[in-house]
């Protein structure tokens, strides 16, 4: 953990390879194999201004204060971007299916969102904390290709992101790229095998993916990650 402290706080961001994650998170692959098949029961998303159906989500919110290590689930509520931070949904209170209450309790969850709060913990011990926790499933077809950031690179206008692939299906393309504010390329890196993940200082840096396609057009294609943001309470 140490080492992936003094990345975040050097580079701004860190890239954790999925035997490193789960050497960390410490479970065994079939409990693993059932937190990814939550992602199967994700709902589109209606709130694409560009008209796209390609994108399904959950969305859950928590609270964590300071000295306690828990994260106490909120009230289901809407999710709100500035404009400023996503120029193609910004402004508007968009409202997704909350996720499963197993999903939370699940220890890949639990662990994850244990691993994120130590590095916000880190950067800026005794804060209280608002969390958010994003299921996304990105889907490509033929000719329509999946947008895993639709509104380009930006910053998620909160403290700290953590993402972790939890699987490509028949995919091409899903870069990360990571820059800084004036858009300077500092990374570009293809997530890819289970909790292969990335943690970013979102004050710092700046993030994006590019879009995706089926590898083999025939055949149904997918991008399931987990995104959890950390932004002071």
């Amino acid at each position: 953990m140490t080492a992936l402290l003094d990345e975040v706080r050097t580079h701004g961001f860190a890239r954790l390879r999925p035997e490193e994650s789960l050497a960390r998170l410490r479970l065994p692959a079939p409990l693993l194999a059932d937190f990814a098949a939550s992602w199967q029961r994700l709902e589109t998303d209606a709130f694409m201004a560009d008209g796209g159906r390609y994108r399904r989500r959950r969305l859950a919110n928590f609270l964590a204060l300071p000295g306690r290590p828990d994260h106490v689930r909120g009230l289901h509520r809407p999710h709100f971007q500035a404009v400023v931070h996503n120029t193609l949904n910004g402004g508007v209170d968009r409202w997704f299916a909350p996720v499963e209450d197993a999903t939370i309790a699940h220890p890949a969850c639990q662990g994850l969102l244990a691993l994120g709060r130590e590095v916000a913990d880190n950067l800026h011990p005794d804060t209280p904390w608002f969390v958010e926790m994003h299921q996304f499933r990105i889907e490509a077809a033929a000719g329509t290709p999946g947008l895993p950031t639709p509104e380009g690179v930006h910053h998620d206008g909160v403290d700290v992101v953590l993402i972790a692939m939890l699987a490509r299906r028949n995919l091409r393309g899903g870069e990360t790229r990571v820059t800084d504010p004036e858009g300077a390329e500092l990374a570009r890196f293809t997530l890819d095998g289970l909790l292969d993940l990335a943690v970013m200082d979102d004050r710092r840096v700046m993030h994006g993916v590019t879009p995706v396609e089926p590898a083999d057009p025939a055949l149904p294609s997918s991008r399931d990650v987990l995104v959890l943001t950390w932004r002071k309470a």
